[in-house]
C-alpha cells in the first residue's frame, strides 16, 4: 500500500515536475527553499493569538515577520496570511462586510469571473444578490461607464474587481469612486495577478481605490497554495477580529512560513520576475496569433497579464485541444487560458516562448503525433529544471 502511494507520487513528480511544459495560469512552482519549509516540524503545530498553546514563540515570530513583509511588498496597512485559500479569503471578505439580501457586483462567469463568488458559490450561502458587471468581450474588460451607472443605480453593498480570465487591468479608480459614493465596500480578487501586482507590473488596486486586495498565493505569485488578505486599517481590523474562529482556526503554520519566505523572494526579485512574465506572455501570444490561433484581443496587444486566451468558443472545443496537448506533455486548461508564470520561473524567455508556440502549432495545425512532439518537449525541458528569481 505504501509503495503504491509513493510510486504514484514519484511518477507525478517526474512527469509534471520535469517532463512537461506547464501553462496552466492557476499554477506556479515554488523555490526549493520555500518548498522545504512545508515539510518542517511547523506542519505538526498549533498556535493561537490568545496564547492557549505553549511552545509557539518561533511560530509567532515567523507569522509576524511574514505579515510585515506582506505589508511592505504590497504597501498595505494590514496583512493577514491565515486564509487557507483564495476562496477562503473571498469568503472572509464577503462575510465580514455584507448582510443577507445585500447586492454584490462582480464579473460574471460567462465573462471569465470566478465561480466561487457568483450565484451558486459563496453568495448563495450568505444569501446575497449577485449583479454582473457590464463587460466587453472584444476588449476583455469592464465597460467602465455602464458599470459606473450600474453602481450608482443599484447601490451594492460590495463591489469586487478581478476575474479568473484576466488579461487587462480593471478600471478600479473610476469605479471605486462611484462605489464609495454608494457606500459600497470595494474588494479586488487578485488571485491570478497577485504576483504581477507585487512586482509593480499590472495595477495597484489599493492605491486606485480598493479597500482590500485578496486572493491565492500560488498563481502569478509563487508561494505555496493558500490565501492572503491585504487591506486598509479599517477593513483589516474587522477581518483580524472575525477571521478566527469563523473562517480559519489552524492556519497551517508550515504554509505561513513558506509564504513568508516567498514574500521575501518577491520583495527581492519580484519586479524582474513580473516584468519577464508579462513580456513572455505577449511574445507567446503574438507567435500563436501569427501561427493562426484565435488569440483574443490582438488590437490591444493580446494581454498585459500572465495569461494568453485562445478563444475556441467554449470548453467543448477547448477541452479537445487541451487533451491533445496533454498527450504531447503540454499542460493547459480547457479554457484555453495559457499562463507563463511557471515557465518564466524556470528561466524561459523570448526564445523559449517561440519554441513553445512551435510545439503547440505542431500538435494543433501540423497534426504531428502528440507522442512525437512530447518526446521533443521532454528533451526541451531538460534545460529548465532550475528555479529562478529566488535566493540560492
Amino acid at each position: 500500500m505504501m509503495e503504491e502511494i509513493t510510486s504514484l507520487a514519484e511518477k507525478h513528480e517526474l512527469w509534471r515536475g520535469r517532463e512537461t511544459i506547464n501553462l496552466i495560469p492557476s499554477e506556479n512552482v515554488m523555490s526549493p527553499a520555500v518548498r522545504a519549509l512545508l515539510s518542517t516540524d511547523l506542519g505538526h503545530r498549533y498556535t493561537s493569538p490568545d496564547r492557549f498553546y505553549m511552545g509557539t514563540r518561533f511560530i509567532d515570530e515567523i507569522e509576524q515577520y511574514g505579515v510585515e513583509l506582506a505589508k511592505d511588498v504590497f504597501d498595505s496597512e494590514t496583512a493577514d496570511l491565515r486564509p487557507l485559500s483564495g476562496h477562503v479569503a473571498d469568503l472572509t471578505f464577503l462575510a465580514c462586510f455584507t448582510n443577507p439580501n445585500d447586492k454584490v457586483i462582480c464579473v460574471s462567469r460567462v465573462d471569465g469571473g470566478y465561480p466561487g463568488i457568483l450565484k451558486q458559490g459563496i453568495p448563495n450561502f450568505l444569501r446575497l444578490r449577485n449583479l454582473d458587471f457590464p463587460f466587453s468581450k472584444a476588449e476583455m474588460n469592464l465597460k467602465a461607464d455602464e458599470a459606473e451607472d450600474l453602481i450608482r443605480r443599484e447601490k451594492p453593498r460590495v463591489v469586487i474587481f478581478g476575474a479568473s480570465l484576466f488579461l487587462f487591468p480593471h478600471p478600479v479608480r473610476q469605479l471605486a469612486e462611484a462605489a464609495r459614493d454608494a457606500s459600497a465596500h470595494v474588494g479586488y480578487d487578485g488571485s491570478h495577478v497577485l504576483g504581477l501586482i507585487a512586482g509593480k507590473e499590472f495595477q495597484d488596486p489599493l492605491r486606485e481605490g480598493a479597500s482590500a486586495l485578496f486572493g491565492s498565493t500560488h498563481k502569478s505569485f509563487f508561494g505555496p497554495q493558500g490565501g492572503i488578505i491585504l487591506a486598509d486599517k479599517e477593513h483589516g481590523e474587522v477581518i483580524r477580529q472575525r477571521i478566527r474562529h469563523a473562517f480559519v482556526d489552524n492556519a497551517h503554520w508550515n504554509r505561513i512560513a513558506a509564504l513568508s519566505l516567498a514574500l521575501a523572494e518577491m520583495k527581492e526579485f519580484g519586479r524582474a520576475y513580473a516584468r519577464q512574465v508579462t513580456q513572455n506572455a505577449r511574445v507567446l501570444a503574438k507567435a500563436l496569433a501569427e501561427a493562426g490561433f484565435p488569440v483574443a484581443c490582438p488590437s490591444l496587444g493580446y494581454t498585459r497579464s500572465h495569461q494568453v486566451f485562445l478563444d475556441f468558443g467554449g470548453y467543448k472545443k477547448g477541452g479537445i485541444v487541451a487533451r491533445r496537448l496533454e498527450r504531447a506533455n503540454i499542460i493547459v486548461d480547457s479554457g484555453v487560458r495559457l499562463g507563463v508564470c511557471e515557465a518564466t520561473r524556470r528561466g524561459m524567455r523570448r526564445e523559449e516562448m517561440l519554441n513553445i508556440a512551435d510545439f503547440i502549432e505542431r500538435v494543433h495545425f501540423k497534426e504531428e503525433k502528440p507522442s512525437e512532439v512530447g518526446r521533443d518537449v521532454v528533451k526541451f525541458m531538460e534545460d529548465f529544471q532550475e528555479i529562478h528569481y529566488c535566493f540560492r
